[in-house]
Order: C-alpha cells, then sequence, then structure tokens
C-alpha cells in the first residue's frame, strides 16, 4: 500500500514537472509553476523559507521521500531502473558500504565553488536542473515534432488547435551535457539503482543528514527476520544490510521496495521515539574508525550548509522582412557583456541564482534565449538575437523562473527597464558600405531611442546614419534582429552589468 501511494505520487510529480519543460506556450505554467518551485536547490537560491523549511520537516518526519516523489531525476532513475528488472531476468541489488568520502566531498566542493562564482559546478550537478536540461533538449524535440504533425493534419479541417512550431539546436554544448548526464545517470541506473543520489548528488548527501534523524524509519522485527536477503536484493539504494538487519538512513530513500518484497513481514516501516530501544540501528560495517570519518563528514557538510545558505543571503545583500532571394544567416556578435533576461537585475545576481534548468529557454516565445557556451556561466540563458528580439510586452520568463535568477516583472516595467545598449558599426551598415538609404533600425525601435541624421546636413539627398539615444534604449535587439546587415548586424546590443529603468 505504501508504495503504491508513493508510486502514483512520483509518477503524477514527473510528468507533471516534464510537461512543464516541453511546453511553448507558456499556459501550463500558470497552473503547475509551483512545482519547479518545490525543488530544493530553486528552493534554497530563492531563499524561500517557507518551502526550505518544509522539506526539512518532510524530511525530519518521513526521511528522503522528497528524493523518491519530487525529484524529478530520482523518478527518472527508478524509470530506468524498473526497465533494467524488466528486461533482465536476473536483478538483484546489494548492499555496498556508503561512500561517504565522495559524497559529502562533492557537497562541500560545489559550496567551495559556489562562493567565489563558479556556479556551473553547482548547476551540473543539480538533480532538478540536470532533469531540466534532458528534458528541453532530448524530450522536447520529440514532442515539438508530434505537435507539428498534429497541427499539419488539423490544418485540413481547418483547425487552429495545434499550431507548427520550429525545432533547432540552441546550444551544441548544452546538448552534449544533456546527452551525457542522460548517458551517465541511466547507466548507473540500470547497474545499480540509485548511485547517483547517494554518491555524486548534493541535494541527497544534505537531506541524507536530515533523514538519518527522521521519525518514520524501516526497522527490522528480529522475531521474524529469517536474514533471507530478500529485503536487501530489492533496495535500490543498496542501503540495507540483511546479514546484520543494518539500514543506512541517510542513503534510504524510502521507496518501499523491501516491505513488499519482504515475505515474513519483517521489515516495517514505523516511528521511531528518542528513548525507545531500537530493533535496528544505523552503524557503520567497517568498524570505529568510519564512525569517525562519518562523524567528520557529517560536521563538514552542515557546517558547509550554512555556509552555503549564508554565503547566498550575502549575494542578495551586495546586489546592488526579406525578399524571395536567399538571405545568408546572421552570426552572433562578440559581445563583451552578455544580455541577460529582464528581472535579472544584474549579471553577478544572475550568474549566482541560475540553475540552468532551461525552464526559461523553453517558454521564451521569441526564440532568443539561447544557453551560454562560456565556462564561468556555462548553460545558463543568455539573450540572441538572431532569431528574434525581446518583446516589451513579453514577460514569460520572469513567470517561470523558481531561483530567482529573473524576478517577475510586468510588462509596463519591461518596457522602462534598460537590459543593454545598441552599438552601432559604422563599416558594416549598408548606408556606408553600399550607399543605400535603411530605415531599418528606426522604425522598428519601440522607444525610439534610434533617430536618422543626415550625413550632410542641408541637402536633401544626403544619406543618413542612426544615432542612439542611450537614455532611450533598453536594449530589446530589436534594431540588431532587424538590421538587413550580413553576416553581422550593423548595430548590435551589449549587455548592462546592471540594469535600470530608463
Amino acid at each position: 500500500m505504501l508504495k503504491m501511494v508513493r508510486l502514483t505520487l512520483a509518477i503524477i510529480c514527473s510528468l507533471l514537472i516534464t510537461l512543464l519543460f516541453l511546453d511553448f506556450t507558456g499556459t501550463i505554467h500558470v497552473w503547475l509553476g509551483w512545482l519547479a518551485e518545490i525543488q530544493f536547490l530553486p528552493a534554497l537560491l530563492a531563499l524561500n523559507a517557507g518551502i526550505i523549511t518544509g522539506l526539512i520537516i518532510l524530511t525530519l518526519l518521513f526521511g528522503r521521500i522528497y528524493c523518491s516523489v519530487i525529484c524529478p531525476l530520482g523518478v527518472f532513475q527508478d524509470a530506468i531502473s524498473w526497465l533494467a528488472q524488466k528486461t533482465r531476468k536476473k536483478r538483484n541489488f546489494t548492499f555496498s558500504p556508503a561512500f561517504s568520502w565522495l559524497r559529502y566531498g562533492m557537497l562541500v566542493l560545489c559550496i567551495a565553488a559556489f562562493i567565489p562564482g563558479a556556479g556551473s559546478l553547482v548547476a551540473l550537478l543539480d538533480p532538478y536542473g540536470a532533469y531540466g536540461r534532458m528534458a528541453n533538449n532530448l524530450f522536447s524535440p520529440v514532442y515539438l515534432e508530434i505537435n507539428n504533425i498534429l497541427a499539419y493534419f488539423a490544418e485540413w479541417v481547418d483547425s487552429y488547435v495545434f499550431y507548427p512550431t520550429d525545432i533547432w539546436i540552441k546550444s551544441s554544448i548544452t546538448l552534449l551535457i544533456a546527452i551525457a548526464t542522460f548517458v551517465i545517470v541511466g547507466l548507473l541506473a540500470w547497474r545499480n539503482g540509485r548511485t547517483y543520489c547517494n554518491t555524486i548528488c548534493p541535494v541527497g548527501a544534505v537531506l541524507g543528514l536530515l533523514s538519518r534523524i527522521s521519525l518514520f524509519r524501516l526497522t527490522f522485527d528480529t522475531e521474524k527476520c529469517t536474514k533471507c536477503g530478500l529485503c536487501a536484493r530489492s533496495c535500490k539504494a543498496s542501503c540495507i544490510d540483511s546479514k546484520n538487519r543494518i539500514v543506512d538512513y541517510s542513503r534510504c530513500v524510502t521507496c518501499f521496495n523491501c516491505i513488499e518484497k519482504c515475505k515474513s513481514g519483517a521489515i516495517k516501516y514505523v516511528p521511531w521515539l528518542p528513548g525507545e530501544k531500537e530493533k535496528t540501528v544505523w552503524t557503520s560495517t567497517a568498524g570505529a574508525e568510519d564512525k569517525k570519518d562519518i562523524s567528520r563528514a557529517k560536521f563538514l557538510s552542515i557546517t558547509g550548509l550554512f555556509a552555503f545558505t549564508n554565503v547566498i543571503k550575502a549575494q542578495q545583500l551586495l546586489q546592488a522582412d526579406g525578399g524571395l532571394a536567399d538571405i545568408e544567416d546572421k552570426k552572433k556578435p562578440g559581445r563583451k557583456v552578455p544580455v541577460v533576461p529582464p528581472g535579472a537585475q544584474s549579471l553577478r545576481n544572475f550568474n549566482r541564482h541560475c540553475t540552468a534548468c532551461q525552464l526559461c529557454v523553453s517558454v521564451c516565445p521569441n526564440n532568443i534565449l539561447r544557453p551560454s557556451g562560456k565556462l564561468s556561466t556555462l548553460m545558463q540563458p543568455e539573450m540572441s538575437y538572431e532569431q528574434g528580439y525581446c518583446r516589451p510586452e513579453c514577460t514569460e520568463c520572469s513567470l517561470v523562473c523558481p531561483t530567482g535568477a529573473i524576478r517577475p516583472v510586468t510588462p509596463a516595467d519591461k518596457s522602462a527597464l534598460s537590459i543593454g545598449q545598441a552599438i552601432w558599426i559604422k563599416d558594416n551598415c549598408v548606408v556606408n558600405r553600399d550607399e543605400l538609404q535603411c530605415t531599418a533600425c528606426e522604425r522598428h525601435c519601440p522607444t525610439s531611442a534610434i533617430t536618422l541624421i543626415a550625413i550632410h546636413p542641408g541637402d536633401r539627398n544626403s544619406l543618413k546614419y542612426p544615432a542612439i539615444n542611450k537614455d532611450l534604449c533598453i536594449g530589446c535587439g530589436s534594431c540588431e534582429y532587424y538590421c538587413p546587415a550580413r553576416p553581422f548586424s550593423a548595430i548590435y546590443v551589449e549587455g548592462n552589468v546592471i540594469h535600470h529603468s530608463v
């Protein structure tokens, strides 16, 4: 019964989170956006005290139920492990001692990397962000292709319930990382179940510390237990030593497989209160020396968690048209300062809080958000205007970000928020290069920040160059997108380090 309830909730939660990343209309986020906000690291980065407190209480009561129900990457591993069981005749897990040095070492490494600003490592190991990149880069193209097929047939009957959308690779590096994550995590799950959760995942390490003292836990009834080993062979976390009747509560993800498999009813999920005599106590099988290592790792991890939270709080305080002829594709300009979405407030705030989950990339209707290929901001979205521009009335990305990397903004606020500055390159301009008058940048500027000035004042037939009013430019990129110059636009946008109102 417990397993069925847990499994039902896990499937529902995983499917709904996946839909968040597949939805390109932004409508699903109105109803299901909270599923992204209750993920552990996004809630921590957003300093959402209510959610963090709720997850801690949930773990202290029921153990690592977060890992088996709420975390999409955890459910993904369970699905791969289940497939392995169905395709292989004999699929048994075995108990293995905890690699505490690796598990807590990865946690300390993530915290140490975050302090100097190397958030890419944290984003790389975050289970929610890792699943988001897989969904956006691997699952989404399949979903979009199905949508396009339905749109094709719907058009035959004059129905526009479905409409076609473009399918294209936004970042080769991010795609390769998503494929690598899928292969590595999938192989680990295929062979050994929850290996990633209990050896690499920093969220699993933090919750593992709390689950050691959880109220509800698995216990052995020594009078009924026959030491048959069925519980250990069904434990995908490899945390049950059936010979010694020992459960490593820090690795147990409360999947309840052991309860279902036990034929004698010797293992139960019951509350334990301080002062009661436990029927099974978690110990190390390697002796007293391992206990010292675990205590040391426990101290370092708890200290690191508090340091991580304090660093995040400190960072918050420091925030201050073409014709019928073939047209050559535009190339991305070499921006000195990247352009990040309105609501990011500043590059520092954005880089510190973004987990590169690609949720904002998936909902951007203008196709201007693309993952970065730079090492310092790897996979974090940046704005690029080859496919479109940032429309002043669009606020989709700010509405779906669960970490606070992009704060919610209204269309009114956005239309007066400068995220970048337009720069004119004289040598690229068709007025100078081809001696043809062009008014594209002026006509499409939504804030009238661009005016045309005659090269030869007083001459009616004089060609005109664009002049940019820096006090009115908001960096939306419409001028860069509509500029006819190829392969590089004659006008492009440099990002603002700190966003400001115009």
